[in-house]
């Protein structure tokens, strides 16, 4: 499963370009352990989970409070924040008769909201206190547009073709009311009481313009709760995380973000500039069918030590980061990892390099009659182009991944999320106003 690293800029290669540490906390305690979960789950293995930045020693607990993103910049925050602890999604569909004009009251209703929430403000005169105690706490709120958007506001000419909707799948059983929407939102905190402070803001807010569609809630593994910063688990116990693209690298920003060009590829039009698209997917876990499995199988499954994530080619000084070898055979002749294990089906160099930053959420949504839990990922993942990043592999998934029956994917939406606002403007605003 792929690498992933922090977000950096070219003076501080570990501090996220929205993040800013308050005074008394070094930039480094800023960021926290953050390390994201998720495993591509018939989704996107291009660039699977998220793997925190080398630290000798966990963030203390004390100082998540004090950590603060940044709501202005070049991008939105919550693409390449570290990962939250407490997360959030919530679509909505433009009320009958909304229009333009109330989108863009909306739009910057939200985005005001969010800058005062991500600064550890109150919210405005109808602040409900419910974080009235607590710091920023690494709050990021992210904004962004779905494929029926554009016709219900007189738009339809502004539509990027990467908007376009996605295919369907073999692996698809989806709710259509869990699925889709004009508008989106995801919501990520370090405190489960700021995550949900900003929740209702953003409910409320949207007044009489827009009504939710549907929510989900998901969480993360808390920095500090480790000795040592180190990749997440799933709720299937594995190690999921180890290969996304790394903002240093040279070609990252070509693969996530659309180009400041208008007209580069099917990136899209000018609102779009710096911004990226979206693909979010409630994909269910059978765990008890996984449960089920010997520790042998499992492994196999996923072509990973579930001890440490280590490809099961490297052999017992392999580490997380060691070079899978697909090639490897056993004493038989057999592949040391599998021809459909998940590991090797969503590797880049399979798919012809597609990539994406994956930063998900788990969740678990109660049991079931019988006690089966309704428990899994919001699986999260950005591209410059789903159909380059996300389309191809989910594709190939489909034709033979052995995580596949261990996973039902329940929930889609695709959205564009334009660039970050700068200082005086609101999210969206070069779209409404343009």
């Amino acid at each position: 499963m792929p690498d992933q690293s922090n977000q950096a800029t070219p003076s501080d290669p570990g501090i996220p370009g929205n993040a800013t540490a308050p005074e008394g906390l070094s930039r480094r305690r800023l960021l926290g352990t953050a390390g994201a979960t998720g495993l591509v789950l018939g989704a996107a293995g291009a660039a699977a989970g998220y793997a925190a930045a080398p630290s000798s020693a966990a963030t203390p607990l004390t100082s998540l409070g004090g950590e603060q993103a940044m709501f202005h910049g070049k991008h939105q925050p919550g693409i390449t924040t570290p990962m939250q602890a407490r997360g959030h999604l919530i679509a909505f569909d433009l009320a009958a008769g909304a229009g333009r004009k109330e989108a863009a009251a909306l739009l910057r209703r939200w985005s005001d909201t969010a800058r005062r929430l991500m600064a550890g403000e109150p919210a405005g005169t109808r602040d409900t206190d419910v974080a009235r105690d607590a710091g920023p706490s690494s709050l990021t709120v992210t904004f962004g547009f779905g494929h029926s958007f554009f016709g219900r506001t007189g738009l339809g000419e502004q539509r990027p073709v990467a908007l376009d909707p996605l295919p369907d799948f073999s692996s698809d059983h989806l709710d259509k009311n869990r699925s889709n929407g004009d508008l989106w939102v995801q919501i990520g905190a370090d405190d489960a009481l700021v995550a949900f402070h900003a929740l209702r803001a953003i409910q409320r807010d949207a007044g009489t313009a827009a009504r939710i569609r549907w929510q989900m809630n998901g969480f993360n593994r808390s920095p500090g709760a480790t000795a040592h910063p180190m990749t997440a688990r799933n709720l299937m116990g594995q190690v999921d995380g180890t290969r996304n693209p790394k903002p240093a690298d040279a070609d990252f920003d070509k693969r996530i973000f659309v180009p400041e060009a208008p007209g580069s590829g099917t990136g899209g039009p000018a609102w779009m500039a710096n911004g990226s698209y979206v693909v979010v997917r409630r994909i269910r876990m059978l765990l008890d069918d996984w449960e089920d499995l010997s520790l042998k199988a499992q492994e196999e499954v996923i072509g990973r030590r579930k001890s440490d994530g280590a490809p099961l080619s490297g052999g017992s000084g392999a580490t997380e980061t060691t070079e899978m070898d697909l090639e490897k055979t056993d004493a038989a002749g057999k592949l040391v990892v599998p021809i459909n294990a998940h590991a090797r089906i969503t590797r880049p160099d399979q798919n012809g390099g597609a990539a994406m930053v994956r930063r998900p959420f788990s969740y678990h949504d109660g049991f079931d009659t019988d006690g089966v839990p309704d428990a899994g990922l919001l699986f999260i993942c950005w591209q410059a182009d789903p159909l380059r990043g996300f389309v191809p592999v989910q594709r190939k998934l489909d034709r033979g991944d052995a995580l596949s029956q261990f996973i039902r994917h329940e929930a889609s939406g695709l959205f564009a999320v334009p660039g970050g606002a700068s200082e005086g403007e609101y999210v969206g605003q070069r779209l409404l106003e343009g």
